[in-house]
């Protein structure tokens, strides 16, 4: 569905900025010389629109420049989808005017476009302003335009406050979202070697306290005493998910359900000992422990709402005329009607031409197709939206927000009894098992050879095998360590990608882990690899992703159950689509071909005499 578009947006808060750093020519001249602006074209709440104010945006419309050398529909949908813009942007300029903007605020956006551009003396600045016919008078004015639409934007969002009847709403319709996921208070020790790590597993299960073993010899987190999720400065542990740990290290911590130490794990090359001293299952959370989340979100919706309300009411109120001699033409009509509400024509252009495939199809000369595939899909969401907003107010609930956002709500309050048993859970699981498997990994790094190393790559092995410091191994060779991290399938090189994930094979270990055959890459390089911490691919038990499985089957019925009941509403809504007839009406005819006169006769190619033969 649509909101206020992105181009909408950058049409109100579109700074001189943009304009620079796309290189667009603008013309313009300097204020007071009125007559080498052009006759009026038009006027918005009486504000003359001359001649060359329209070249000037005009050149900075995406979809009107790509139609200038068509005909047809197309040109006539983007010169009205450009007045629609061009007047909402006055409209909304002439409403922020009365709003102040310092010197001070001025002059620190002007030195941040300059720093931006990378003008950094006067002559630059300059030199910038003549090339896009500039002065630095007409500069500032526009910019200061712009500052104060972003001012009077945020007094609009400003006023958007959330009541408390609002935020349980949200909550209730969203509560999957704030779940809490399985976590863990816990502290840590990471220790460099394995024989360290036994060490002070042993005294710490003999019962030495943790946090003091954790603040001696921990590699991480020393000065928190091992805590994980602490605060800055603190060391009292907070609760963590699984995602902070290393896989291997995450698996064994999670299976302390009731507490307790893990054995020493190698991850990486380093060793973890983690003290679980609480678990803390996965489940809902209540509305007072998310209520600041809760409050965060319904702010963010309340002030796209009242952005949208705010320029529809300035569009609503704005009065355009164009001039008695001006050849531009400035057509709305209605498209289709849903009950009382009329959707007209430039609500559905500004969505559509907003949409990032349409210039595309434009440039590719399916001008023609784009509007008969994109107008009447616009339209459509646009009809759906309307009779679902009927419905809303009809429900009496405190929905809010954007249109949009109220119809998603709506949708939600409706499906909002949907449940799942668990056989459909288990069932959903049997039949996505790939969305409940962990990919394999492996902590790969990489030496890598060119074409004509091949010998120092075979050298660069054996030692490897021998065992040693990598850099000063790698050295020895010419070779170039690369360290890959914890990588999945479709990471590394193919060929490498294939032997480490496709194949079984294993390689012979040293202290720099597994070394691999030396591998010859598609470009004709060289590289070995060193494998640690492989863990092979793991299907997740059910019940071990259980809520998961429930809450996709869950989403999946909701979907099922507000496509039905918006689909029963546009049955029984009375609803008069005229896109086509309209379509047809701003078609323009085609052009007459010049008519000949009827004794006038058709001139032959003058013919070449042959040219002899010789004998």
């Amino acid at each position: 569905m649509f909101g206020i578009s992105k181009r909408v947006v950058a049409i109100i808060f579109g700074l001189l900025v943009v304009a620079f750093a796309i290189g667009a020519i603008l013309l313009f001249t300097p204020q007071g010389q009125q007559q080498a602006r052009g006759k009026v074209e038009l006027t918005v709440n009486g504000k003359p629109i001359y001649e060359v104010d329209l070249v000037r945006f005009r050149a900075n419309d995406q979809i009107l420049s790509a139609t200038a050398d068509q005909e047809g529909v197309l040109k006539v949908l983007a010169e009205q989808n450009f007045y629609n813009n061009l007047v909402l942007y006055q409209a909304v300029t002439q409403d922020a005017s009365r709003i102040r903007v310092s010197s001070n605020e001025l002059r620190k956006e002007l030195d941040r476009i300059k720093q931006q551009l990378g003008l950094s003396t006067k002559e630059q600045w300059d030199q910038t302003l003549q090339r896009i016919g500039y002065t630095e008078t007409q500069v500032r004015n526009e910019l200061r335009d712009q500052i104060r639409i972003n001012k009077r934007i945020e007094q609009v969002q400003g006023e958007a406050k959330p009541t408390e009847e609002q935020l349980k709403l949200y909550y209730e319709l969203n509560k999957a979202n704030y779940r809490n996921e399985e976590r863990v208070i816990a502290r840590q020790i990471v220790v460099d070697d394995k024989a360290t790590a036994q060490k002070l597993y042993e005294e710490a299960k003999a019962g030495t306290d943790f946090a003091e073993l954790a603040r001696k010899n921990s590699k991480v987190g020393a000065d928190q005493a091992g805590a994980l999720g602490a605060e800055s400065g603190k060391s009292e542990p907070k609760p963590v998910t699984k995602v902070i740990f290393p896989t291997a290290v995450g698996e064994a911590v999670f299976k302390l359900k009731q507490g307790g130490i893990t054995q020493p794990i190698e991850s990486a090359g380093r060793f973890y000992i983690v003290k679980v001293e609480q678990y803390l299952p996965a489940g809902e959370s209540s509305f007072e422990e998310v209520k600041d989340r809760v409050t965060e979100d319904v702010k963010s919706l309340l002030k796209e709402g009242a952005l949208e309300a705010y320029v529809e009411e300035v569009r609503a109120k704005v009065k355009v005329e164009p001039a008695k001699d001006s050849s531009i033409k400035l057509q709305d009509p209605v498209v289709a009607k849903v009950g009382d509400s009329e959707i007209r024509l430039s609500q559905v252009l500004q969505p559509a031409f907003a949409n990032p495939q349409f210039p595309s199809f434009v440039a590719q000369g399916l001008g023609d197709l784009a509007i008969q595939f994109f107008l009447p899909q616009t339209l459509d969401q646009l009809i759906t939206r309307e009779v679902v907003l009927a419905e809303a107010k009809k429900m009496g609930q405190p929905f809010f927000g954007t249109k949009d956002s109220i119809v998603q709500q709506a949708e939600s309050y409706h499906a909002r009894n949907v449940t799942a048993t668990e056989e459909e859970a288990r069932k959903y699981y049997n039949e996505n098992k790939v969305l409940f498997t962990e990919p394999a990994t492996a902590t790969v790094t990489a030496v890598n050879f060119t074409k004509d190393q091949e010998a120092k790559a075979k050298a660069f092995r054996a030692a490897a095998l021998k065992g040693g410091k990598l850099e000063e191994l790698a050295k020895a060779q010419g070779g170039n360590v690369q360290d890959y991290g914890v990588v999945t399938s479709g990471t590394l090189p193919p060929v490498s990608n294939k032997l480490v994930f496709e194949t079984k094979a294993t390689f012979p270990k040293s202290n720099l882990g597994e070394v691999s055959e030396v591998i010859k890459l598609e470009d004709g390089s060289f590289q070995v690899l060193l494998i640690k911490a492989r863990t092979p691919e793991r299907l997740k038990p059910f019940e071990e992703v259980a809520q998961e499985a429930r809450d996709n089957v869950i989403r999946t019925k909701k979907v099922e159950a507000s496509s039905k009941w918006v689909e029963s509403l546009k049955k029984a809504a009375k609803i008069e689509n005229k896109l086509q007839e309209v379509l047809k009406q701003l078609t323009p005819p085609p052009a007459k071909k010049e008519e000949k006169p009827a004794d006038s006769k058709e001139s032959k190619p003058e013919e070449k005499p042959a040219t002899p033969t010789k004998p």
